[in-house]
């Protein structure tokens, strides 16, 4: 399996801005960097009174969930368990909390505009939650990274327990507000979204395939990943799906590409 190394993340002073990802080459060097799984959640941005979406949308959190937060901002992810992203956005992004937020946690991974390096950021971090603990809230733990076939044995521990990948963080420099390539993220695959204009059915009038566009105008069929009850409930015209796919072909189409999700507006 070829593994893929992506830009993952980058921030303004207010709120993280979409995730850009370009491909990053073997000849970097990532010794003594940090690494940690990737969780497949909703990410928040704490702006030291609200969650915020990655799109700068408020989340409806319930008051209980404020409980001994700091007054300085934090990123990281809502969760509950692997392999439950459907289930946690349903409860995050629902307008009127309910009761099933006691399964989420705030697992966090940043200390974004604090000062230092990503050490001294987690410190602070670990520091504020250690005299102020809560039950919902984790802190993400990170490895030192030896070389790169240390990096790809982690991928593979992460990837056995349906993990989605890894973030690998130079541990060294301060906070940046700018795209860098000093915070990546290691996955199996590439996952990209798309938006459905059309739908294929068979003659049994089951959905074969959704007729998704890309941002970039391209647009193929995306018929692979769908469970049987996916096919009888399946997307709409208009809604956005996120999919995998391993590279694309020479007419710029996903190869392989495999439904993942409808992905809700955040």
């Amino acid at each position: 399996m070829k593994y893929l190394i992506i830009l993952l993340f980058f921030f303004t002073s207010l709120f993280p801005l979409d995730i850009e990802k370009q491909k990053y080459y073997k000849n970097q060097n990532i010794t003594n960097w940090y690494m940690s799984e990737k969780l497949d959640g909703i990410r928040a941005y704490w702006n030291g009174q609200e969650f915020l979406s990655k799109n700068g949308n408020k989340l409806y959190a319930p008051e209980s969930f404020f409980k001994n937060m700091p007054n300085f901002p934090l990123d990281g992810e809502l969760w509950t368990k692997r392999s439950d992203f459907e289930n946690i956005q349903s409860i995050v992004l629902d307008k009127k909390p309910s009761i099933h937020w006691n399964k989420i946690t705030y697992n966090i991974f940043e200390a974004p505009n604090s000062k230092g390096d990503f050490k001294k950021r987690l410190e602070k971090i670990n520091l504020w939650f250690k005299a102020n603990p809560t039950s919902n809230v984790k802190i993400i733990k990170h490895y030192v990274c030896k070389d790169r076939k240390h990096l790809y044995n982690f991928l593979n521990d992460i990837i056995k327990i349906k993990g989605e990948g890894v973030i690998i963080k130079n541990p060294n420099l301060p906070y940046i507000t700018k795209r860098t390539s000093n915070s990546l993220k290691v996955v199996m695959f590439h996952d990209i979204e798309g938006k459905v204009i059309n739908i294929n059915f068979n003659k049994n009038n089951r959905m074969k395939s959704l007729v998704v566009q890309l941002d970039n105008g391209v647009v193929f069929n995306l018929g692979n990943g769908f469970t049987k009850e996916q096919r009888l409930s399946h997307p709409k015209i208009g809604q956005i799906v996120n999919f995998k796919h391993f590279g694309f072909t020479k007419n710029k189409k996903p190869r392989f590409a495999s439904f993942l999700r409808v992905r809700k507006e955040e």
